[in-house]
């Protein structure tokens, strides 16, 4: 009894010091991973991330943490972690590999929640569709285009190209063209544009509408006209212009271009 009791306040006194630390470490790094899971979350909320990848993100981080604790803890008992390092590295290589593509777009979907090149409502040209965005998921964007189609787009695809945020900057202006006749008047024509851009509710009143001569053609004189507008009401101004400057064409009486050749016969 004697022989076994040195036996044990021997290996007591051997890894008692090792098992204290060890036990120190995991409450000191539990507490500690808590606190920068705590912080990231706050973080992304500060940023105006969106609210259901917050929690997603901070428990990934969490876990990853914990397992490196967790090998940390079992290298002071002096287990060999080699092992298990290469194990799990063998199985996040495996898991990587089988998942590449959804990796990618959820690594898009992040970086399209934090640094947000659109949000839900914003009129977006991407990855070769235009229409409203209704959703911004972790693996996919979800717009809903101009002639009322539900689009799912991979985030992939999203960011490996032009975003083009038609509705980022609160206002746009609205290009078209109109050809008249060679003989009609520029200042005419420039007074009946702007008639009808101002009598338009949704054109900005703020910035004058452009009516420029964009080029003089073989009896034609080419227009550009260009009101400004909020984004969303992009739409509405474009076709009311339309109609209207071709109504009030109609009721002034300048003439569209007519094709025409003129022909001279020697004698």
């Amino acid at each position: 009894m004697e022989k076994y009791t040195e036996q044990l306040i021997t290996m007591a006194l051997h890894y008692a010091p090792k098992i204290l630390l060890a036990v120190v470490t995991l409450i000191i790094g539990l507490k500690i991973i808590t606190w920068i899971s705590g912080m990231l979350q706050k973080v992304l909320r500060n940023r105006q991330v969106d609210e259901s990848i917050i929690p997603f993100l901070g428990s990934i981080i969490s876990v990853l943490l914990k397992v490196v604790l967790l090998i940390t803890v079992a290298g002071m008992f002096g287990i060999e972690t080699t092992s298990f390092v290469a194990l799990i590295g063998g199985a996040g290589l495996a898991v990587g590999l089988a998942l590449q593509g959804s990796l990618g777009h959820f690594a898009s979907g992040v970086l399209i929640l934090i640094f947000k090149p659109y949000k839900v409502g914003d009129l977006v040209s991407v990855a070769g569709f235009t229409g409203e965005v209704e959703e911004i998921q972790v693996f996919t964007s979800v717009l809903k285009t101009l002639d009322n189609k539900r689009i799912i787009i991979p985030n992939g695809s999203i960011t490996s190209g032009p975003i083009t945020n038609i509705s980022g900057q609160g206002e746009i202006r609205v290009d078209m063209q109109f050809n008249v006749s060679a003989s009609e008047s520029i200042d005419k024509v420039r007074k009946v544009a702007n008639e009808v851009a101002n009598s338009c509710p949704l054109v900005l009143k703020n910035k004058a509408t452009d009516v420029l001569v964009n080029c003089l053609e073989t009896g034609i004189i080419k227009f550009d006209i260009r009101p400004w507008c909020k984004s969303e009401h992009y739409w509405e101004v474009y076709y009311f212009m339309q109609e209207n400057i071709k109504r009030q064409f109609d009721a002034q009486g300048v003439q569209a271009p007519t094709p025409a050749m003129n022909i001279n016969l020697a004698k």
